[in-house]
C-alpha cells in the first residue's frame, strides 16, 4: 500500500507543479482531519510522510496512566492496555497507537481526499496570483489551444499555464483557431467566486485598446501623449482621446502612424473594429463637439447637473451626478451625429462623461436625440 501511495505522490507532484514537501504537509493535514473525525476527542494524532524511506505511519497519542478506569479513555490509556503496544512503555509517557488506514471510514476518507483537493486548488490558485501580480491590468500574448464549438469558449495559454477563456470576453465575430496568437487583457486576479478563473481575461474591455496603443506608438510609451479617455463599442468602434506634453508633437498624428501603420496595427488585432482618434481639450464644450466627430457641431451648451440618489445595498445611498449639454447640429448632419444605431453619440457621451441631447438646427424639440 506504501508503494502505491508514494507512486501516487509522484504523480500529484509532477502533474501539478507543486513543490513535494509543500505537498506532503497538505495530504498530511488531510488525513490527520480524516483520523480525528473518526475519533473527534483525540487530541494528539501524528502522521508521518517519508518518501525517502517509503515511511508512512499514523497513529494517535495517549498517555498512560496507573489507574485501570481512565478519566479521559480518548487521550488516557490504561499502562495494563499500553504494554501490548509497547512492553517497555511506562506510566507517565505517550504510547503510539497504530492506525490502520483500512479502518478509517469512508465519510472521513472522502473529506480527506476533498481536503487535499481543496488544498491543492488554493495553492495553483495562490501561485497564479503571485505569478500574474505584475501583469495585472496589462495585456499579454496568448495562444489558443481549443476551442469549444457548442460554446465559443476557448482554452488559451499564457506562460505555459492554461486559461479558460469565455466567449463574452471574445470580441463579438472573432473567430478563434487553434494556434492564434491574439492579445488579452487581464482584468483582475484572484476571483474568489466558485467557477471563476483566477485570471480573468478580456478582449472587450476598453482598456485593451489602451495598452494596444501603449505597444505601437513610443509616444505613449514614453509619456510625451497620453490617452485622456476612451469609449468603446466592442467589435464595431471605439474613439480615444489623446493629448500631448510637447507642443511640437502631434498626439492624433502620432497614433495614426505614418501610412496609417500605427492604427492599422491596433484595427488589425480587433480584428477590423474602427477606431477615431481625436484631440483632448481642457474646454468641456469644445472637447464635446470633436468627440461627435465626424459630424459638424454648431454649438453646445452646458446644462445644470442632475443629482440623482441612488442606492447600494439596503441601507447605503450616494449621490450621482449627471453632466448634461445640449447641442445643436446642421439639419443634414443630425444622423451622422447620432450615428448607426445611436453608436456615434453613445460614444461621445462615453468618452466625455455627459449625457449629451443632439438637437438638429431648425428642428422641433421633438427630434432631440439623448444619449448618457
Amino acid at each position: 500500500m506504501n508503494e502505491q501511495f508514494f507512486k501516487a505522490l509522484a504523480d500529484l507532484v509532477s502533474e501539478n507543479e507543486i513543490d513535494k514537501d509543500v505537498l506532503i504537509e497538505k495530504i498530511r493535514e488531510g488525513i490527520i482531519k480524516a483520523i480525528k473525525k473518526e475519533n473527534p476527542e483525540s487530541e494528539h494524532i501524528r502522521v508521518d510522510i517519508i518518501p525517502e524511506t517509503g515511511k508512512l505511519e499514523m497513529c494517535i497519542l495517549k498517555e498512560v496512566m496507573k489507574v485501570m478506569f481512565v478519566d479521559d479513555p480518548a487521550n488516557e490509556i490504561y499502562i495494563g492496555e499500553a504494554q501490548t503496544y509497547d512492553p517497555s512503555i511506562k506510566v507517565g509517557d505517550w504510547v503510539e497507537i497504530p492506525v490502520n488506514p483500512a479502518k478509517i471510514g469512508r465519510v472521513a476518507a472522502q473529506f480527506a481526499k476533498q481536503s487535499i483537493k481543496h488544498d491543492i486548488k488554493d495553492f495553483e490558485r495562490n501561485k497564479l496570483i503571485e505569478q500574474y501580480k505584475d501583469k495585472e491590468h496589462e495585456i499579454v500574448t496568448a495562444t489558443v489551444q481549443k476551442v469549444e464549438p457548442a460554446t465559443g469558449n476557448a482554452v488559451i495559454t499564457i506562460d505555459k499555464n492554461e486559461h479558460y477563456f469565455y466567449r463574452s470576453e471574445q470580441i463579438p465575430g472573432e473567430i478563434l483557431k487553434e494556434g492564434d496568437k491574439i492579445k488579452v487583457y487581464i482584468v483582475s486576479l484572484g476571483g474568489g467566486e466558485k467557477r471563476q478563473p483566477v485570471v480573468k481575461l478580456s478582449r472587450t474591455h476598453k482598456d485593451l485598446v489602451k495598452r494596444l496603443f501603449e505597444l505601437e506608438v513610443p509616444e505613449i510609451a514614453d509619456g510625451t501623449v497620453e490617452i485622456k479617455s476612451i469609449s468603446r463599442t466592442e467589435g464595431v468602434r471605439s474613439k480615444i482621446a489623446v493629448w500631448s506634453k510637447d507642443k511640437n508633437v502631434d498626439a492624433v498624428g502620432a497614433c495614426i502612424g505614418p501610412k496609417k501603420s500605427r492604427i492599422s496595427a491596433v484595427v488589425q488585432e480587433l480584428k477590423g473594429e474602427k477606431i477615431d482618434v481625436i484631440n483632448w481639450v481642457e474646454d468641456e464644450a469644445e472637447f464635446i463637439a470633436k468627440a461627435l466627430a465626424p459630424a459638424e457641431v454648431l454649438s453646445v451648451e452646458l446644462l445644470e447637473p442632475e443629482v440623482k440618489i441612488e442606492h447600494k445595498g439596503e441601507e447605503k445611498e450616494f449621490e450621482r451626478v449627471i453632466k448634461k449639454c445640449r447641442v445643436i447640429v446642421p439639419n443634414n448632419q443630425f444622423s451622422l451625429a447620432i450615428g448607426n444605431k445611436g453608436q456615434n453619440a453613445k460614444l461621445a457621451a462615453g468618452l466625455t462623461g455627459y449625457k449629451i441631447d443632439i438637437v438638429p438646427e431648425n428642428a422641433p424639440e421633438s427630434a432631440e436625440a439623448e444619449e448618457e
